[in-house]
């Protein structure tokens, strides 16, 4: 059996959070934790440890990308991976979030058929970086 790898995804639309639930524990090895803005997920992320961590852009409290600029900054954080899942994906705001060091973009809505081949793919890419 595949070991299991660790999500947070910090979202702050609990719908979108229960179809993403249901996609990461019926169709990967991965266990996800849920932060339902970015300020939360700062909070729990030294705890949780995440191998992975999902983002949305457009949160309450904290925006995903005052978020990511503060995992950055802390050396326990600075290193995980993180994909921004957002209806923002214009050309000009998916370069503001490579910028960031970001591992990919998943725009939304996304297909919850798709979501965790895209996921995976992602990671395949950074694994194949380290």
């Amino acid at each position: 059996m595949a070991e299991l790898k660790k999500i947070m995804y910090a979202e702050d639309d609990e719908d979108i959070r229960t179809i993403v639930k249901i996609c990461i524990d019926n169709f990967s090895n991965w266990e996800i934790e849920f932060a339902e803005n970015g300020k939360i997920l700062l909070d729990k992320v030294s705890d949780y440890n995440p191998d992975l961590i999902l983002m949305d852009v457009m949160m309450p409290e904290m925006d995903g990308i005052t978020t990511l600029k503060c995992l950055r900054e802390k050396p326990q954080t600075s290193l995980i991976p993180v994909i921004i899942m957002s209806a923002k994906v214009q050309e000009a705001e998916i370069e503001e979030y490579k910028q960031q060091d970001i591992l990919g973009v998943i725009s939304k809505p996304f297909d919850p058929t798709q979501l965790v081949s895209q996921i995976e793919e992602l990671w395949k890419i950074y694994q194949n970086k380290k």
